[in-house]
């Protein structure tokens, strides 16, 4: 049987030395005996799978609503298309591909109903309480891991590793705004370079995959996109007869070479970055990534960096601008802030689970419970929740 510490000293052997090894961890906040056959972030990577907010994932948002047909992407299929491109770049290198899987698998936890439509519904809401509150789902997704799953007899939430506490509350794309910076002790912590892999395969994924659900939903059309030389040069790469033989294998083809392109380049200017910066240890790098938080050290070429914007401000225009994709965001925040309004009138009609009765909460506390609630909420909790609500047809 192979050990822990036979996988520590697999480790020491075939990762970069500015890789981050599992002994080398800081640690948990609450702390517990080794695992004999498990590393730490093995561990971690665990207790995001079996955790009650990955199993809700399957039922949330990616662009098109749950409602709208079963091919398309959900946050749960995006965040496990993230991991799968992750530790591609990981293993290539030669980081350490554990600690990569939990951040990834991990980092979309927190995203409410309804995707980032639903987020900005719940922020927008939260600005109005006094003082004003925020709501960012990285840094839900950092409570929810740190206090709000309750799995364990001693402590609160899944008592991860401060690596992956790190990179969750710090994951950072076009899309997605690191927590709060003086939120917890991690505010002097740098990210590990596994950390900034799932940052970029986080936003890899986002790009290609939303070209697959648009040209499927037929709000976008390979005609919308030929003005990108992205777009162009994974054309050429394809057997273009089979845009005529066969509609579905060309766009999957067209998608697998937009992914291989930005993935080789990635790698390709990654490696030319650590080769400059030369770092020694993992340490090294968490030193670098506090201090120069802006610095792309794991990331694309400028030629693709300008290639990529220009097919995501095409996507902006055609996709998440096209009249089928707001009327679903717009009912979706319709939906949320119904469902706020109800509940901060009378709380009451929360369960003692959710809000309890005895406890008396000032104002923004209740905000707080209720936002926490909603984002719980799957979209098809939070459609059936409205219904019940708000359809006097509808039998409670």
């Amino acid at each position: 049987m192979r050990t822990r510490q036979d996988i520590e000293k697999l480790e020491d052997t075939i990762l970069a030395p500015y890789a981050m090894r599992s002994k080398d961890s800081g640690g948990r906040k609450y702390k517990e005996d080794r695992h004999e056959i498990r590393t730490c972030y093995q561990r971690d990577r665990d207790r995001v799978i079996h955790s009650e907010a990955f199993r809700k994932m399957e039922y949330k948002t990616q662009v098109f609503v749950i409602y709208e047909g079963d091919y398309y992407r959900t946050r749960l299929t995006h965040t496990i298309e993230v991991a799968q491109i992750a530790r591609t770049i990981g293993r290539n290198l030669q980081f350490n591909e554990d600690l990569i899987e939990a951040i990834a698998l991990a980092h979309d936890l927190g995203h409410p109903p309804f995707g980032h439509a639903g987020e900005k519904a719940l922020n927008h809401i939260m600005a109005s309480a006094k003082p004003k509150l925020k709501f960012n789902h990285n840094q839900r997704s950092f409570d929810i891991v740190t206090g709000l799953e309750k799995r364990y007899p001693n402590f609160d939430g899944l008592n991860l590793t401060k690596e992956v506490l790190v990179g969750i509350l710090k994951h950072s794309t076009g899309y997605d705004k690191p927590g709060d910076s003086h939120y917890n002790k991690f505010v002097d912590e740098g990210p590990t370079l596994e950390a900034k892999v799932v940052d970029m395969a986080d936003s890899l994924a986002y790009l290609s995959h939303d070209i697959d659900d648009g040209i499927t939903s037929g709000c976008i059309t390979g005609d919308d996109l030929k003005a990108s030389q992205l777009w162009k040069k994974a054309y050429k790469r394809v057997d273009s007869t089979l845009e005529i033989k066969n509609k579905e294998i060309f766009k999957y083809q067209i998608v697998k070479a937009l992914i291989d392109m930005q993935m080789k380049d990635l790698l390709s200017f990654s490696r030319q970055k650590l080769r400059k910066i030369n770092f020694k240890s993992s340490k090294e790098v968490k030193r670098y990534t506090y201090k120069n938080p802006k610095n792309t050290i794991i990331g694309f070429s400028p030629s693709m960096k300008k290639e990529r914007a220009a097919l995501q401000k095409i996507l902006e225009k055609k996709l998440y601008h096209h009249y089928r994709v707001i009327r679903m965001t717009d009912k979706a925040k319709r939906i949320i802030n119904d469902l706020f309004k109800v509940y901060i009138k009378t709380p009451k009609q929360l369960s003692e689970k959710i809000y309890q009765r005895d406890r008396k909460c000032r104002r923004n506390e209740k905000y707080k419970i209720i936002c926490n609630y909603i984002a719980s909420m799957t979209d098809r909790f939070a459609i059936d929740e409205h219904k019940r609500l708000f359809d006097p047809d509808e039998k409670v």
